[in-house]
C-alpha cells in the first residue's frame, strides 16, 4: 500500500496513529469496509460554565442530522461533560489546541461564547461558514445577522427581559436551525450510576427518590433558599411517603450535613462530578434553583421543579417533564446578586408550593 492510497478524509483517520477499525480488524484504506467519508468539518465553540456546555449539546442531534458524514470537534473548558462517542474530537482550551486550529480549516466554525478569547479564535480560524460570534475592529461581532439580537441581549438586560425565547430556540435560531426539541446529551457512567442504584434501592425501600439540590454557586446569591425551607421541605416530603436526599458541591457539603440531621434526611455527601451525575440518575425528581444541576437533570431526562426568581422564565426549556416555581410578586432583581427588598424574593417560595409543585408533577 502507498501512502497515497491512504483516505486521509475518512472519518476514522486519526492522524499519526492507527485507526479503530485497523486496531479492531487489521483493516488498511484499500480493503477497508468501515470507510466514511467527511462531508463537512465542523467546529464548536463553548468555553464556559458546565451548565452552558451541557445545554448547548442540543445542537448535536441536529447537526448530525443536517449533515451526513459530519465529523465535529467541540472545544471547551470541560471536556469531561460530554460524551465521546457523541463528538468526534474533544479539545481541551489549551496551547496546543489553540495552535492546531489556527492551523486546520473547517466548513463550519459555531461560537456561542461571547468571551474575548473564544470571539477572537473563531475570527482566526479558516472556515467557508462562521455563525455566533466573532471579532472584528476591536470588539465583539456577530457573524451573521442572526445572532446580532442575542449579541444585544447581552449588552441590555431590558432587551433581554423583553426575550419570549428559549435558550435554545436562539442558539438554534443563531446558527440558522429551527429547535425541534431535540435533547441534551451528558456523559454517564453506567457502572458508578448502577452501584447507586443498588444502594438508593436498599435505602429508599421502594419509595420514590426526590433530590433536593441545595447550593447554586457564588455569582448570583440571590439564587439561595434558606436552609429552614429545605428543611421544611424535606420533612413534608417523607410525610407523604418520598424518600428525599440532600445533593451539592463542595460548597454545600457543611450545609448538607446539618439538613441532613435536622430534617434526618439521607445526605450521602459531596463527589468528582462524573459521580455526581451518576448519583443524580438515580433520583426520580430533582428539586433545584436555576444553576448546574438544572443542566445536569435536563440531561438525564428528569422530573424537576425549578425556583427562579432573577432570570427571564422563557429561557428555559423542561422538555413537559418540569414544572417552574416563582415568587408570588414578579422577581424585580433581574439578573441581579443583591435583593431590592428587606425580604429576598427566594424567601416568597414557600416550601409547601414546591411540595404540591412536585406532587402534580408525579
Amino acid at each position: 500500500m502507498n501512502h497515497h492510497e491512504t483516505k486521509f478524509d475518512c472519518i476514522h483517520f486519526r492522524g499519526s496513529i492507527p485507526c479503530k477499525p485497523n486496531k479492531i480488524d487489521g483493516s488498511i484504506c484499500t480493503n477497508c469496509s468501515h470507510y466514511q467519508a467527511i462531508q463537512k468539518r465542523i467546529l464548536i465553540i463553548k468555553l464556559g460554565a458546565l451548565g452552558d456546555v451541557i445545554r448547548t449539546t442540543p445542537l448535536i442531534e441536529k447537526l448530525r442530522a443536517s449533515y451526513s458524514g459530519a465529523h465535529i470537534t467541540w472545544l471547551t473548558l470541560s471536556p469531561s461533560i460530554l460524551p465521546k462517542h457523541s463528538i468526534d474530537e474533544l479539545l481541551s482550551l489549551n496551547e496546543v489546541s489553540l495552535f492546531n486550529l489556527q492551523h486546520s480549516a473547517f466548513d463550519i466554525v459555531i461560537n456561542l461564547d461571547k468571551d474575548k478569547e473564544a470571539c477572537l479564535l473563531t475570527s482566526l480560524i479558516t472556515a467557508e461558514e462562521k455563525f455566533g460570534f466573532t471579532w472584528k475592529e476591536g470588539h465583539i461581532a456577530a457573524c451573521t445577522p442572526a445572532a446580532e439580537r442575542k449579541l444585544l441581549t447581552g449588552y441590555f438586560d431590558s432587551l433581554s427581559k423583553e426575550n419570549t425565547k428559549s435558550y435554545l430556540e436562539e442558539i438554534f435560531e443563531i446558527c440558522h436551525f429551527t429547535f425541534n426539541k431535540e435533547e441534551y446529551i451528558i456523559h454517564l457512567n453506567e457502572e458508578m450510576a448502577a452501584s447507586w442504584k443498588v444502594k438508593l434501592s436498599e435505602l429508599s425501600e421502594g419509595k420514590i427518590v426526590v433530590g433536593l439540590n441545595t447550593g447554586c454557586g457564588p455569582r448570583w446569591n440571590t439564587r439561595l433558599w434558606s436552609d429552614e425551607r429545605w428543611q421544611q421541605t424535606a420533612e413534608a416530603l417523607k410525610e407523604v411517603g418520598y424518600f428525599p436526599i440532600f445533593l451539592g458541591g463542595e460548597l454545600e457539603h457543611v450545609k448538607n450535613q446539618k439538613l441532613s440531621k435536622a430534617a434526618n434526611c439521607y445526605y450521602p455527601g459531596h463527589f468528582s462530578l462524573e459521580e455526581f451525575i451518576a448519583l443524580s440518575n438515580n433520583c426520580e425528581v430533582i428539586i433545584t434553583q436555576v444553576t448546574m444541576m438544572m443542566h445536569i437533570a435536563t440531561a438525564l431526562k428528569k422530573k424537576m421543579v425549578l425556583m427562579n426568581t432573577i432570570f427571564n422564565s422563557h429561557e428555559f426549556e423542561l422538555y413537559g417533564r418540569g414544572v417552574l416555581v416563582g415568587p408570588p410578586a414578579p422577581c424585580q432583581c433581574y439578573f441581579g446578586n443583591t435583593c431590592q427588598f428587606d425580604k429576598p424574593c427566594m424567601l416568597t417560595i414557600e416550601s409547601e408550593t414546591v411540595v404540591n409543585a412536585l406532587k402534580h408533577l408525579l
